[in-house]
């Protein structure tokens, strides 16, 4: 594949991607934060390494991990986007810790997930997929997540699962599951 070739066609997975998160993030009641979402992937430092290694078989971020051990584009992404749990990790003295994510963000992830799951997955995608995902890939990573974040995440994509999109994806369910947590573990 060319160099014009993996540019566009990088490009429009982005777009499409973006484009799904914007329409979940209107239906959960942020839309502004669908409208900005992962923007900082059109920057010269994400752009351009993610062409550099787009396969179309994956994340470009995993392949260049794959060759050079890390991956700048990743380090700027989730520096920028607090969508993602490792913006919210704090690694200070000695110590690491995760903070409860924001209302806003903490949807926006969710959103996140069921985007790229649908991008990347086509027809095979189904609502068991975000919590699959979540429990063979994300919970296992070694990011500090806080405990409330994760039980906000297992229970979003569990009630997903069971009851759909349209249950789930909607600000009253998920501004009640966010602050029954919230009160939960007095934060």
């Amino acid at each position: 594949m060319n160099i014009i070739e993996k540019t566009v066609k990088h490009t429009i997975l982005v777009t499409k991607h973006r484009w799904n998160v914007f329409k979940l993030a209107v239906r959960a009641g942020i839309p502004f934060r669908g409208l900005v979402h992962d923007l900082s992937k059109f920057s010269p430092t994400e752009f351009c390494e993610s062409v550099k290694y787009y396969t179309g078989k994956g994340s470009p971020i995993n392949e260049c991990k794959k060759d050079k051990g890390y991956s700048l584009a990743w380090l700027h992404h989730k520096g920028r986007n607090k969508h993602h749990l490792e913006y919210w990790e704090d690694c200070a003295n000695g110590t690491r810790t995760g903070a409860y994510l924001p209302y806003k963000y903490m949807v926006e992830l969710i959103c996140d997930r069921i985007a790229a799951g649908k991008v990347y997955n086509g027809d095979k995608w189904n609502t068991s997929e975000p919590l699959k995902y979540w429990l063979k890939v994300d919970k296992i990573k070694p990011t500090v997540v806080h405990p409330a974040t994760v039980k906000f995440i297992e229970t979003v994509f569990k009630n997903l699962e069971e009851k759909g999109i349209e249950e789930t994806i909607n600000p009253k369910y998920l501004k009640k599951v966010y602050n029954d947590i919230k009160n939960e573990f007095n934060l």
